[in-house]
């Protein structure tokens, strides 16, 4: 969700500034920022322009060079012109900053014009991620959660899900159950559903098990849940178990000896007013 466009609900999927920054993480630890020349394919629309906002941003703090940013109509299907102008352009890094169906027909498209620049993105779900399927995608990514994730609470969601389903949860199912068992815990603590008292208990910024290794809460502020989120790339070919296994998750970010707050957009990134 755009930082400026957060509204007096409660949000639980991680910001923009907070995808561009488990990537540009990742990026850093490979010596994939400082000096080298960016590329970015832009959704033409909010999101996609403040999703650049906050790699425009992360670029500058970490001496990137953005050499060209082409915007994105809603409707393109085909990405061949824009290929192109890659292929001219011969940037270290090329950025996707799409959403939805049009990140799986880049990124399928960019492996059929076989280009040599490693690709990155700072925006897939990971059941786009799967639509796109091993041998497309490459590159790094971000997310709020993944079905690989070592904690002893997301397993015994996986394997609840995945029995029931026969497939193991994306980040939106993710985001669907925590939400709910948020719910359940302010409910329970306030002993009200009087949404009043509700969003009073979350402003005290009280603790959450999100099924990750460091719990979670909510900003009074801005009403945005601050937790960990993480890189993830694609499997060497031939490791994956499934259809779902050939992602690889990175290390959380930020890392364990760091406050939940530095990945997160600030005030003066958010000018979010709550009424």
């Amino acid at each position: 969700m755009p930082e400026q466009f957060v509204q007096c609900d409660l949000h639980v999927d991680i910001p923009n500034t907070v995808m561009v920054n488990a990537v540009g993480k990742a990026l850093l630890r490979n010596n994939l920022v400082k000096g080298k020349r960016f590329f970015t394919l832009t959704a033409d629309y909010v999101f996609g322009h403040d999703l650049l906002r906050a790699a425009k941003a992360f670029f500058a703090a970490n001496e990137g060079n953005l050499i060209s940013d082409e915007l994105v109509a809603t409707d393109v299907t085909d990405f061949s012109p824009y290929l192109i102008k890659v292929r001219q352009a011969r940037p270290d890094v090329v950025c996707c900053n799409l959403a939805g169906n049009q990140v799986t027909n880049l990124i399928k498209q960019y492996a059929e014009f076989g280009l040599p620049y490693p690709i990155v993105g700072f925006n897939l779900n990971t059941a786009d991620a799967w639509a796109a399927g091993e041998g497309n995608l490459s590159g790094t990514w971000p997310t709020v959660w993944h079905h690989d994730l070592d904690t002893p609470g997301s397993k015994a969601f996986v394997a609840a899900f995945t029995k029931k389903h026969g497939k193991p949860p994306e980040n939106h199912a993710w985001i669907e159950y925590v939400s709910l068992k948020m719910m359940a815990q302010a409910m329970t603590q306030t002993k009200s559903t009087d949404s009043e008292k509700l969003i009073a208990f979350f402003e005290t910024e009280a603790q959450f098990d999100v099924l990750k290794a460091r719990k979670a809460y909510f900003r009074a502020w801005d009403h945005q849940l601050v937790q960990e989120a993480y890189p993830f790339t694609v499997k060497p070919k031939g490791q994956a178990k499934d259809k779902w296994d050939f992602l690889a998750l990175g290390p959380a970010i930020p890392a364990a000896n760091e406050p939940l707050e530095v990945i997160n957009p600030t005030k003066e990134q958010n000018p979010c007013v709550l009424s």
